[in-house]
Formats: structure tokens, sequence, C-alpha cells
């Protein structure tokens, strides 16, 4: 069974979002169900640093020994900042994908909206 942080928010494309450094700062990452799903991940295309994405529309790929996956952005802002380290490490996604796997930050200019809880998202991966 995967694991559904309650503290984080989620969407049905498998990622999820947490505040970062400030209030309108959003930290995302691919679950725990998506990581298991794709297998050893081997590669990540992250946006770029100043890049403007838009919610629900694909800014970047995870490829793993199986199959090569898009990421979706939850929300539309700016990214702020990106995990470098999974250039050299992207496995970091398998083995902490709630932690050291985050993939980028992004500020908004308003909370994001249709967010999944951790119950709503359990839901629909079960």
């Amino acid at each position: 069974m995967s694991q559904i942080p309650d503290s984080l928010q989620y969407t049905k494309e498998h990622e999820w979002v947490a505040n970062a450094t400030s209030p309108l700062t959003y930290r995302v990452g691919i679950t725990d169900y998506a990581q298991a799903a794709l297998g050893d991940i081997v590669y990540v295309q992250l946006p770029k640093v100043g890049e403007s994405i838009t919610a629900d529309k694909v800014c970047g790929e995870v490829e793993s020994t199986k199959s090569v996956s898009e990421i979706y952005s939850p929300v539309t802002g700016k990214v702020s900042a990106i995990n470098a380290d999974l250039t050299s490490s992207p496995e970091t996604i398998n083995t902490d994908p709630y932690g050291a796997g985050w993939l980028f930050e992004v500020t908004v200019d308003s909370e994001p909206q249709n967010l999944l809880s951790a119950s709503d998202y359990a839901a629909i991966t079960a």
C-alpha cells in the first residue's frame, strides 16, 4: 500500500503539493503510488527556474525502466526552484518521493484550488 501523507494535497495525475518557503510558494513531487507504478526512475526532465507553468499542463517528464510519464503542473505560477540533485540521482524519487525526491517549487499569485485531500487521493488509488 502506498504512503499518502495527510499534510499534503494531491492531483488526479499523481503529483503532490506542499507549502514550501513562503505562503504562496509550493513544492511539487510525484506520489509514492506513481513512483511505484513507474518502477526504477532513470531520468527526470524538470521545468526551468523562471519558467511560467500552468495548472493541468505538462511541465516535465519522468523516465523509468518501464516507461516515460509526463509531469503535470498542479498549480499555475512561476518556477522558483528545481531539485538539481535529481539530475545525477533521479532514483531518489523512488526512495524518498515526499522528501529528497521533490521535483520543483512554484510561486503562485493565489492559493491553489481543486487539489485533492489525502483521503480523496486515497480513494482514487484504491
